[in-house]
This record gives structure tokens, C-alpha cells and sequence, in this order.
């Protein structure tokens, strides 16, 4: 694209007011920006695919939290890929294809260092914002460096359709687990599981998470829970858990839009008699593993032992709805919103 070419302004999704509860249309704005003049060592990236994530919700509250909140009026942002279409950088020339977090928009200027290449002779765009990004990471680190999940563990995961989820299940199978269940929002979130290759899993709409985890896992139980969903889903594994058990706490989606305190789980002492090991964590304390997960991961997709889905809405301007229909359990696997064809 020439200098002449270059687009002056963007379309952004703004944060109009905080939502209470669950998020509203009302709650963003589409609006037009005037995109800066590129600095040194910055780069102008058109972008092609969005992430909208659970964890956004928690920005969107005005409070003290482990990321900064949105700010009312802005453009909100989060991870996003896009071709890089003028450059003020050695590291980054025109045509390269890059991952960033400037999302919410269609054009951003982004620090070159604040960029990293997507390989899309490994994989295409839009898997480096899932499979091989930062979801996939969660996957790999929560499972085995903070669960330290080891072979023949039996394993249970929550939100088991979710982008994280269903990369959770795989990896413990290729991994070498004794059994793999999942629970998901639908039936085909079910029948999909089951075709990624999870031992068996169960629709949590169709009686008590606890009753049908039991079942599950049988006299067996489960020794390791990688918790996407929080309340009941918790509450089930830890009384499921075997003595010595291990939990990835990810996220907490039942929880997200909740106004209210949260009681769920009760049985939290359970914990002590079982000795079990509860660990919380963020995709950003484990960058340590990224070469490693980013060598693993594009093994097994090349070969199949993984599979991912994506769930793509077109435009910007549908953005606000496939985050809200994301909290709402719309997607399969991971959820994008496709600003440009390429």
C-alpha cells in the first residue's frame, strides 16, 4: 500500500458506560479516530481478526484489578492480527503478518516492539490469537506447569467447548491421560468434545454439576480440574477430587455478569482432609514457556493430535455482540470477530 493510500482514520469500538451486570449494546460506541502519524520504531497494522475474551468483562469494571480498566470514551483493546501496511521499524516490514493488542479497531499503530510475528506458513492468521497464541498458552501452562498434570492423571475441564477449554482436553490426551472429561452449555458442545477425542463429557444444563461429574469419573475420580467456569462446576470437583489433587484456577465465566456475591463453593474444606493444591493464574506469568508450548503446539496441529475451532463474526461493528454472546456460551472454540478479508 502506498503513502498515498494510507487511511488517516479508523473505526474503533468505544466503551460508552460500564455495564451492570450483564453487558448491553448500550454500553458501547462505534466511532471514527484519527490514526497518528507513524514514530520511529512503530509500525501501522491493518488488522484482520480480533479476540473477544471472558476476561474483558472484568476490565470493564472501574476497578483495581490485575489488568488496567477500560476507560469510558476510549477504544477498548485486546489481543488482534493484522498485516503490517507501512513501517517505521527495521523489525517489522510491509506485507509482515503480526499479532498485538490493539483490538477494537480496524487500523492501529502499534510499538514494533509490542509485536510479534505470526508464522502463517505454520498456521493460518487467525489460530496465532487462539491454538498458537495466548489461549493456547493458557492451555498448555495451565495444564502442565501449573497443574502439573502428570501421565495417567484423569482430568476434568469446565467451559470444555471454549477456545481454552477444548485445547485443555486435547493436550491431556496427547499428554497421556488415563481420562479426559469435559462439561459443556449444549449437545453438540457435547458431541463435539467427544470428536476432539475427551473420554466422555455431559451437557451441565441436564441435572447437578456434581451428580454428573460423579458419574463421570466413576470410583476412579479425577485428580486434576481445570476450572474455566467457577460456582457449581468448582464446588462439583473438589468433591470429586482424589486425595493429592490439583486445580488450574483460569477463570470463572458463571460469575462474570453476577451482581450479587457468589456462594458457591461450600465445600472448600474438603480441600484440607484432601490435601488438594488450588493454584490461580495468568497467561502473562507464564512467558516462560512460550518457546516451548510454540514448538509443541505446532507439532501436534500439523500432525492433527490437536484441533481447534473458531467461531468468526464478520465486522467491527458486531463486535460488542459477539463478546456479549461469547458470555452468553455462543461459541465453539474460539471467538473472533473478522475485520478484513485477506
Amino acid at each position: 500500500m502506498s503513502l498515498r493510500t494510507l487511511p488517516a482514520t479508523t473505526r474503533e469500538i468505544q466503551l460508552a458506560s460500564r455495564p451492570v451486570g450483564r453487558p448491553s449494546p448500550e454500553n458501547f460506541r462505534l466511532a471514527e479516530s484519527a490514526l497518528p502519524e507513524l514514530g520511529d520504531g512503530q509500525i501501522l497494522v491493518r488488522n484482520l481478526y480480533m479476540s473477544v475474551d471472558p476476561y474483558m468483562r472484568g476490565r470493564m469494571n472501574d476497578v483495581k484489578s490485575y489488568s488496567a480498566p477500560f476507560a469510558l470514551d476510549n477504544a477498548l483493546d485486546g489481543g488482534a492480527v493484522g498485516e503490517v501496511i507501512a513501517s517505521r521499524s527495521a523489525a517489522h516490514k510491509e506485507g509482515d503478518v503480526v499479532v498485538h493488542s490493539l483490538g477494537w479497531r480496524e487500523y492501529s499503530v502499534v510499538d514494533s516492539a509490542a509485536a510479534t510475528p505470526a508464522r502463517t506458513d505454520l498456521a493460518p492468521a487467525s489460530a496465532f490469537l487462539g491454538a498458537l497464541g495466548m489461549t493456547g498458552l493458557t492451555a498448555y501452562a495451565g495444564l502442565l506447569k501449573v497443574a502439573e498434570f502428570v501421565p495417567g492423571d484423569a482430568v476434568f475441564v469446565s467451559g470444555a467447548a471454549g477456545a481454552v477449554g477444548s485445547l485443555v482436553g486435547q493436550i491431556a490426551k496427547a499428554m497421556g491421560a488415563s481420562r479426559v472429561i469435559g462439561s459443556a452449555g449444549s449437545p453438540a458442545k457435547v458431541a463435539r468434545l467427544l470428536e476432539l477425542g475427551f473420554d466422555t463429557a455431559f451437557d451441565y444444563h441436564d441435572g447437578p454439576v456434581r451428580e454428573q461429574l460423579k458419574k463421570a469419573a466413576g470410583p476412579e475420580g479425577i485428580d486434576v480440574y481445570f476450572d474455566n467456569v467457577g460456582g457449581e462446576h468448582l464446588e462439583a470437583a473438589l468433591a470429586t477430587l482424589n486425595v493429592g489433587g490439583r486445580v488450574a484456577l483460569c477463570g470463572a465465566i458463571a460469575q462474570y455478569n453476577s451482581t450479587e456475591p457468589t456462594p458457591a463453593p461450600h465445600n472448600l474444606m474438603l480441600a484440607i482432609g484432601k490435601q488438594l493444591t488450588l493454584r490461580g493464574f495468568l497467561v502473562g506469568g507464564q512467558r516462560q514457556h512460550a518457546t516451548e508450548f510454540a514448538a509443541t503446539m505446532a507439532g501436534w496441529l500439523a500432525d492433527g493430535t490437536v484441533r481447534y475451532d473458531e467461531t468468526i463474526v464478520d465486522g467491527l461493528e458486531n463486535a460488542p455482540q459477539a463478546f456479549m454472546d461469547l458470555l452468553d456460551g455462543a461459541n465453539t472454540g474460539k471467538m473472533l470477530v473478522r475485520l478484513q478479508h485477506q
